[in-house]
């Protein structure tokens, strides 16, 4: 018989994306103090197309409910990539506690929260549950 400590799971893992590269997120924050925010936001977008904090800053500045559904739905789709990128294997968690998290949260609750606007009931059900499925602790006050 072995002597070594069995380790049993604690449960769900967490995925935690890595950060936003400095340079873009500088990028981003210049882009946000712009004379036309959105326009260099979509910029930010067009240099670096797997930041998810940018997808998730254009749906927040989209002109109209199609529009902020679309680029959140974008965040939400490149999000899922680089989830399973990092580890994620379609379960456990991915909570906002980690900031680096929160451009593809961000995304999935714009994309809940416009598909809502819209119409698409099924789909902002699926994604409240998805959302509550990522952290139970529900999302954070303010966001």
């Amino acid at each position: 018989m072995s002597d070594a400590p069995i380790t049993m799971s604690s449960g769900l893992p967490s995925t935690v994306l890595p950060p936003v590269d400095p340079h873009v997120s500088s990028a981003l924050a210049s882009a946000l103090a712009a004379a036309d925010p959105r326009a260099a936001v979509a910029q930010v977008v067009a240099d670096h197309p797997r930041c998810l904090d940018a997808w998730a800053t254009l749906g927040d500045l989209g002109r109209d409910p199609v529009e902020r559904y679309a680029a959140y739905r974008v965040g939400y789709h490149r999000g899922l990539d680089a989830l399973r990128a990092n580890g994620w294997r379609g379960s456990g968690y991915v909570r906002w506690s980690a900031p680096s998290n929160h451009g593809f949260l961000r995304s999935l609750l714009g994309l809940q929260r416009m598909a809502a606007a819209i119409g698409e009931r099924d789909e902002a059900e699926r994604c409240e549950l998805f959302l509550a499925q990522l952290d139970p602790a529900g999302v954070p006050a303010g966001v």
